[in-house]
């Protein structure tokens, strides 16, 4: 079983409490699809706030407490639920690509 941290966006804490990523995780839809095996979260943290900056350093804290991927939570690529993707959303997955390296970097949960 394959374990995933996810970053999510902070602002959107107050209105999502995550409870589709941790059913899309569960049921291994979504982007888990494309990792080939059952997932189970073994973090759930948020961005740190804008600009995001926070979400490189929590992505590594994730991998070296186990994770195996690191996904992005759909509200911050997509802008689910509240309709505004992150505006820094692709310099994030850049800057956590390079400190995470081979591990896989999901961009969004469903």
């Amino acid at each position: 079983m394959k374990k995933v941290g996810i970053i999510r966006c902070q602002q959107t804490e107050d209105i999502c409490p995550g409870t589709t990523d941790f059913l899309t995780v569960a049921q291994g839809k979504g982007s888990f699809a494309s990792l080939g095996e059952e997932c189970e979260i073994m973090g759930f943290v948020s961005c740190g706030g804008c600009p995001g900056k926070r979400a490189v350093a929590r992505a590594q804290m994730l991998v070296s407490r186990g994770a195996e991927a690191i996904a992005l939570a759909s509200c911050m690529g997509k802008g689910a639920p509240i309709g505004f993707p992150c505006p820094h959303f692709e310099q994030i997955c850049k800057a956590i690509r390079a400190k995470i390296g081979d591990v896989p970097l999901l961009e969004h949960t469903h």
